[in-house]
C-alpha cells in the first residue's frame, strides 16, 4: 500500500498519558468512595468519554453523575498537563518528520479539551490538518468511528490511511476502519497477541517510526 496520510493515536503514542488516567482516576474513584481495582484502567482504555464517565458511575460506584464525573476528572488531567506533559522520547520529533510528507490527523479517546491543551503545550498543533476526540463521534475504540472520522476530515480513504497505535482497542479500532496499523505496544499497558498480531507493522518504539519505514514497510 501506498500511504496517503497518517493518522496517530495520542494516549501511549504521543504521551506516556495511560499512567497518569489510572492515578488520576482511582484517586479520584477512592475519594468519591467508589471502587477501583487493577482492571479498571485496562478495562477504560480506547473508551470515549462518554463511555468511562458511564462505566465510573455504574461498574466502579461513583454516586455523581456521569456528565460532573467527565468534567472533574478532565479537570484534574488538564491541570496534570499544565504542570508536566508526559511526552514520549522521540514522540514529537516523528510527529514532524511524517508531517513534512503526509497529511496527519489525530484520532483519540480523549476529550476534546484535553487534546487542544497537549497540542498546544507540545507545539504540535499546526503539524495535524485534523484532530478527533472518540466524544465526538457514535462511539469509541474498539469501534471504527472515531478513525473513519479522522479519514473523511482529511479527505483521504481510510484504507489509504495508516494508524499508529499503542492498545489492543485502538489496534482493532484502526483495523475496523480498514487502515494499516503500525502497532507500538505501550509497555505499562500491552496489547494482547490476538490485537498486536493484527497489526501490519510491530515497532519498539516510536523513535523508530520515520518516513521511511512507513514508505517502505507497510
Amino acid at each position: 500500500m501506498s500511504p496517503a496520510a497518517i493518522v496517530f493515536d495520542l494516549d501511549g503514542v504521543i504521551l506516556a498519558s495511560e499512567e497518569v488516567w489510572d492515578e488520576v482516576r482511582e484517586r479520584y474513584v477512592r475519594e468519591a468512595h467508589g471502587r477501583y481495582d487493577a482492571n479498571a484502567q485496562r478495562a477504560m482504555m480506547g473508551m470515549s468519554s462518554h463511555e468511562w464517565s458511564r462505566f465510573i458511575h455504574h461498574e466502579l460506584g461513583v454516586a455523581r453523575s456521569a456528565e460532573r464525573i467527565n468534567a472533574e476528572v478532565v479537570e484534574l488531567m488538564i491541570e496534570r498537563y499544565r504542570r508536566q506533559l508526559p511526552l514520549i522520547p522521540g514522540a514529537v520529533g516523528a510527529v514532524r518528520h511524517l508531517a513534512d510528507r503526509w497529511p496527519l490527523a489525530l484520532a483519540s479517546s480523549s476529550n476534546r479539551p484535553l487534546i487542544d491543551v497537549v497540542l498546544a503545550l507540545s507545539g504540535l498543533a499546526e503539524s495535524f490538518r485534523a484532530t478527533v476526540s472518540s466524544e465526538e463521534v457514535g462511539r469509541g475504540k474498539p469501534w471504527p468511528d472515531v478513525y473513519l472520522e479522522a479519514a473523511l476530515r482529511l479527505g483521504v480513504p481510510a484504507e489509504r490511511c495508516v494508524a499508529v497505535e499503542d492498545s489492543h482497542n485502538g489496534i482493532r479500532s484502526a483495523k475496523a476502519a480498514r487502515m494499516a496499523v503500525v502497532a507500538i505496544p505501550n509497555p505499562s499497558y500491552p496489547p494482547d497477541a490476538a490485537s498486536l498480531a493484527e497489526a501490519d507493522l510491530v515497532l519498539a518504539s516510536v523513535e523508530e517510526l520515520t518516513p521511511e519505514v512507513v514508505a517502505t514497510r507497510i
